[in-house]
């Protein structure tokens, strides 16, 4: 399975232990945890904790996997650090909060290339910062340089502000152009960096699930009959990305119809971080008795939520086609029904295609989400798939792509 320890690679990541969550925090751990059984060392270089508004509890390095050498280096959050009332320095916060931590971070990870002489580095966004330390390490190390974007910094429209557009820009396109080789999350993203980078191709390593996360969790069990069918949102809920109201409309709909009630579903809507927004909505439709806006879990306790829940939720607007959600890869490993609520042209149902357990209707089709809705509460949540056609989207399916690019890398610094 693996090659012997023979080679090194620095990763360059904002999130990273002890940061307490997020779907950028398990791509790089996963990476760091996998990349050894094929051979090749992980150096990563992180902020200090400081950066972090919320930390996990307990030692910060008894959450790295045993072996990954961590370097942590100076850095101030403006908002938090440098804020006079609500005002901070605006090149402190140039192109992002953690500005600041450039300075330390290029001294820092020259200091480990020094050390450990690795063969590449790989630097990781969103954080722009985090791509101007890689862009600058390559430069001043000469090593080649893997530029990875969970999203693109630009898109039509966004961000919004002209000038910052106009700097977040400037920044992607001079890692497109510099960097030895760029990784996406998606088909969409890919075709657009390839076209911006003028016929260079960009490879596609897509997020993933992590089996570790879900070890020993308990089975799902059978719903009892007088129990009502549970439908499960687990996270964020943005107003323009992921608005649910059509959805609120097509449940009241079924409501009228008398097709859903109290005793026939319960719509768990956890850790939305807009309740405020969505309170209001929900008692215009009178379905305060039907969805249930819950608070946030600790992420283990909210992976066994997704493993026992009937079905579950996933909304995407069409203006994120390029894109597909971290936790659509935890919905697949939980092996549970989905309920994807997205454009049908976009990445998230060519993603979710061959997926038996998926159903997808537009976010906008108040018609055909009360149909699927239908379907599925008939199917009583006994869709699944076999555990092989889910393997392929875990950590490790994905960490061994990732070494064969830095593998290909190699050989071709060697070869010139």
């Amino acid at each position: 399975r693996g090659t012997g320890m023979n080679r090194s690679v620095l990763l360059i990541a904002f999130h990273y232990p002890p940061l307490a969550t997020g779907s950028g925090l398990q791509r790089t751990l996963g990476f760091s945890r996998h990349l050894p059984a094929f051979g090749w060392q992980p150096i990563v270089l992180a902020p200090h904790p400081r950066a972090y508004a919320r930390v996990a509890p307990g030692d910060a390095d008894a959450l790295v996997p045993p072996g990954v050498i961590v370097e942590r280096s100076f850095v101030l959050d403006a908002a938090r650090h440098l804020s006079v009332a609500g005002r901070y320095p605006h090149r402190a916060a140039d192109p992002d909060r953690w500005a600041t931590w450039r300075w330390s971070a290029v001294r820092a990870a020259l200091r480990l290339i020094r050390r450990h002489r690795p063969a590449a580095i790989w630097s990781t966004y969103p954080i722009a910062t985090t791509m101007r330390i890689g862009m600058e390490v390559a430069r001043r190390s000469g090593l080649p340089w893997i530029a990875d974007f969970r999203d693109p910094m630009t898109d039509d429209g966004f961000p919004p502000e002209p000038e910052r557009y106009r700097r977040m820009r400037a920044i992607e396109d001079a890692v497109l152009a510099r960097a030895n080789i760029v990784t996406v999350t998606t088909p969409g993203a890919a075709r657009a960096f390839a076209a911006r980078r003028g016929g260079q191709p960009v490879a596609i390593i897509e997020n993933a699930y992590d089996e570790s996360d879900f070890a020993g969790l308990p089975a799902v069990s059978a719903r009892a009959h007088d129990a009502p069918f549970t439908l499960l949102h687990s996270g964020t809920l943005y107003p323009n990305e992921r608005d649910p109201r059509v959805f609120f409309d097509a449940l009241a709909a079924l409501r009228e119809a008398g097709d859903a009630t109290e005793r026939s579903l319960r719509v768990v809507l956890r850790a939305t971080q807009n309740d405020a927004v969505l309170k209001p909505m929900l008692r215009e439709r009178g379905l305060e008795r039907i969805v249930e806006l819950a608070g946030p879990l600790p992420y283990r306790d909210a992976l066994a939520e997704m493993c026992s829940a009937d079905a579950l939720l996933l909304l995407q607007a069409s203006n994120c086609n390029a894109q597909i959600p971290a936790k659509l890869y935890e919905y697949l490993r939980a092996n549970r029904p989905i309920l994807a609520l997205t454009d049908p042209a976009g990445d998230t149902a060519w993603r979710l295609a061959e997926f038996p357990i998926a159903r997808v209707a537009p976010l906008d089709g108040r018609d055909a989400i009360a149909a699927a809705l239908r379907a599925m509460l008939a199917c009583a949540g006994s869709d699944h798939c076999a555990a092989q056609e889910i393997a392929v989207h875990s950590r490790e399916a994905r960490t061994r792509e990732f070494a064969r690019l830095l593998d290909s890398l190699v050989r071709e610094a060697r070869s010139r």
